[in-house]
C-alpha cells in the first residue's frame, strides 16, 4: 500500500532527525543511567531488561507507594549498585547524572512525566498508551522535537522480526488488497467489586499518585492496576491492550489516520464500580480499509480460539497472527515463528538511540498515531456518535467529542506548554 503524504512526512522527519538524536546523546560512550517510574507491574518487568544491557545502570526506582520498591529490587537480583528509591519523579529529574526515564506509571501520568523529563534533557521510554488523551500525545511529540531527546513508545512489537516479516510480506502485495483487518482480546478478567471511599495504605503518597488527575477520594478498587477502568485515570481495555493490536495493524498495513470512527458496547457483564466498557467494538475507516477492534474482557477465549489476535483479510488470503507468530491461510503456505527477543530488542533499540547509534523503532510520533486510535474509539463510545476525524487538526466533527480531546489539570501538575 502506498504511504500517505502524512506518513511520508513523518518518515522523513524521523530520517532528518537522526542527527538530532545523535546530538541528544552528549556522551554516548558513557554509562546510560536509567530511572524507572511506576513499579507495580510494567516497571518491575522493564527494570531487569535495562539492567541487562551492557553499560546501562538502573539508578532510581520511583513510586509513591513504598511497598512497590522491594519487589522491583528483587526483580533486579542483587545489582552491584542498588538503585535509590524515590517517591517523586521531580527529585530524580533534578539529578543531572540520570540519562533516561522509563515512564511505566498509570496512564494519567505518562504525558506529564515525559514532558518534564524532556525539558530537562532526559530521554524517555514511555509505556503504552503514550497519553491519557489525544491532545497530550501531540504535545509529547512537540516536546521530543523541541528538546531533541529520544522518546520511545513501549509498543515492543515494533522491534519484532516476525512483525517486520509480516509487513514486508504484505507490502510486497502477497495478500493483494487488504480491505479488512481485525484485532481483539479476551481478558478473562474478574469484576473489581464495589467499594466505599477509604484511606490510602500507610506510607502511600496518594496525592502524588493522583498527580494531574482530579482529586478523587481513595478507593482500593481504583488504585493499583484497577485504575485502568476509570476515565479520569485510564483508557480502558482499548488503551490497555487495544494499542498493541492496532499498532500491529497500522504498522503492517502502513496506515496513518482514520477518516471515520464508531464504537458500541458497554459494561454489560461486570456489576461493579468500573466505568470503561467490558465489551466493546470500535470500527476505524481508513482510505481503502476498515479496521475493527473488539474486546470482551470477561471472556476466556476470543475469535480463532485465541485470547489475543490480529487478522488481515486480503484478496489472496488471510494473514493471522497467533501471538507474535503468523501464518497465511487460503493463500500461500507461509508460517513465521514469533520473535522471542522482541522485548529485549526494543529496550536495546532505545538505548542505542540514546547513544546516537540508531533511530527508535517506536518513536513518539509513531506511538501517538497508534494511541490516538484508542482515544478516538473511546470518544466514539463515550459520545455515542460516529466521528469524522481531521488528521491535520486532530479534531472531530463533534463538539461533544472535542471537549474530551484534553483535560483539566490540578494545580502543580499542569501540562507544560511546548
Amino acid at each position: 500500500m502506498p504511504a500517505t503524504r502524512r506518513e511520508f512526512l513523518a518518515a522523513s522527519a524521523l530520517t532528518l532527525s537522526a542527527a538530532s538524536y545523535a546530538r541528544a546523546a552528549d556522551k554516548p560512550n558513557e554509562k546510560v543511567r536509567v530511572a524507572v517510574m511506576g513499579l507495580r507491574v510494567r516497571g518491575k518487568q522493564l527494570a531487569p531488561g535495562f539492567a541487562a544491557i551492557p553499560n546501562v545502570e538502573v539508578t532510581h526506582l520511583v513510586d509513591p507507594d513504598p511497598s512497590m520498591v522491594k519487589p522491583a529490587l528483587d526483580a533486579l537480583k542483587n545489582p552491584a549498585s542498588p538503585p535509590k528509591a524515590e517517591a517523586d519523579i521531580r527529585k530524580v529529574l533534578d539529578d543531572k547524572t540520570v540519562t533516561a526515564v522509563v515512564v511505566s506509571a498509570p496512564d494519567h501520568w505518562h504525558a506529564l512525566a515525559t514532558i518534564w523529563a524532556a525539558e530537562r534533557g532526559k530521554h524517555v521510554y514511555v509505556e503504552k498508551p503514550v497519553s491519557h488523551n489525544l491532545a497530550e500525545g501531540r504535545r509529547m511529540v512537540e516536546a521530543a522535537r523541541k528538546y531533541k531527546v529520544v522518546v520511545q513508545t513501549g509498543t515492543q512489537r515494533r522491534s519484532s522480526a516476525s512483525v517486520a516479516a509480516a509487513r514486508e510480506y504484505v507490502q510486497a502485495g502477497k495478500l493483494g488488497k487488504v480491505a479488512f483487518a481485525r484485532a481483539w482480546i479476551a481478558g478473562n478478567r474478574k469484576p473489581i467489586g464495589k467499594e466505599q471511599d477509604g484511606t490510602p495504605p500507610a506510607g502511600v503518597d496518594y496525592d502524588l499518585w493522583l498527580g494531574p488527575a482530579p482529586a478523587l477520594a481513595f478507593r482500593k478498587n481504583r488504585f493499583h492496576y484497577e485504575w485502568h477502568w476509570f476515565w479520569d485515570l485510564g483508557t480502558g481495555e482499548l488503551g490497555n491492550n487495544g494499542i498493541h493490536g492496532l499498532d500491529v495493524v497500522r504498522n503492517v498495513l502502513n496506515l496513518d489516520a482514520p477518516t471515520r470512527v464508531s464504537s458500541t458496547g458497554g459494561r454489560f457483564v461486570f456489576d461493579d464500580d468500573g466505568q470503561t466498557p467490558d465489551t466493546q467494538t470500535a470500527t476505524f475507516d481508513f482510505p481503502g480499509c476498515t479496521v475493527v477492534w473488539e474486546h470482551r474482557i470477561w471472556e476466556k477465549n476470543g475469535p480463532e480460539k485465541q485470547s489475543y489476535g490480529v487478522a488481515l483479510h486480503g484478496e489472496k488470503g488471510t494473514l493471522l497472527f497467533q501471538g507474535d507468530a503468523w501464518s497465511v491461510r487460503d493463500g500461500d503456505e507461509v508460517k513465521v515463528a514469533a520473535d522471542p527477543g522482541l522485548g529485549a530488542n526494543h529496550q536495546k533499540n532505545f538505548v542505542d538511540a540514546v547513544r546516537g547509534e540508531a533511530k527508535p523503532n517506536a518513536d513518539i510520533e509513531v506511538g501517538h498515531a497508534s494511541t490516538r486510535l484508542c482515544h478516538l474509539g473511546n470518544l466514539a463510545f463515550r459520545t455515542g456518535k460516529t466521528l469524522t476525524f481531521d488528521a491535520k487538526t486532530e479534531t472531530t466533527d463533534s463538539p461533544e467529542a472535542n471537549k474530551l480531546l484534553g483535560r483539566e489539570y490540578r494545580k502543580g501538575f499542569e501540562l507544560p506548554k511546548v
